[in-house]
């Protein structure tokens, strides 16, 4: 049974900064991929940032330059660190968690925390 537990988002100005974590656990020893898929409201979901079990990271062109991904291996762990936030980052943020179990790629989402950028 894997569980993801996400934190840190929150309401921000734009131009500011959040950190976002996301820990997994459970029925894992380490994950293939971890990231972050965002929605805004009346949106579809789409990429923010990935990292692979072997530190290899993509971005969305919006957030390159901006967002920076990273993980603790021992911990389970990625942080999204969200630099220079605008207003159309605001979004739920979900984290991924995907492992390969034979070949077939098994995707757990998190519950998701909200982004809100504003004055």
């Amino acid at each position: 049974q894997v569980q993801l537990v996400e934190s840190g988002g929150g309401l921000v100005q734009p131009g500011g900064s959040l950190r976002l974590s996301c820990a997994a656990s459970g029925s894992i020893f380490r994950p293939n991929l971890m990231g972050w898929y965002r929605q805004a409201l009346g949106k579809q979901r789409e990429l923010v940032a990935t990292i692979t079990n072997y530190g290899q990271t993509n971005y969305a062109d919006s957030v390159k330059g901006r967002f920076t991904i990273s993980r603790d291996n021992a911990k389970n762990t990625v942080y999204l660190q969200m630099n220079s936030l605008k207003p159309e980052d605001t979004a739920v943020y979900y984290c991924l968690l995907r492992i390969a179990v034979g070949g077939i790629p098994q995707e757990y989402w998190a519950q998701g925390t909200q982004v809100t950028v504003s004055s």
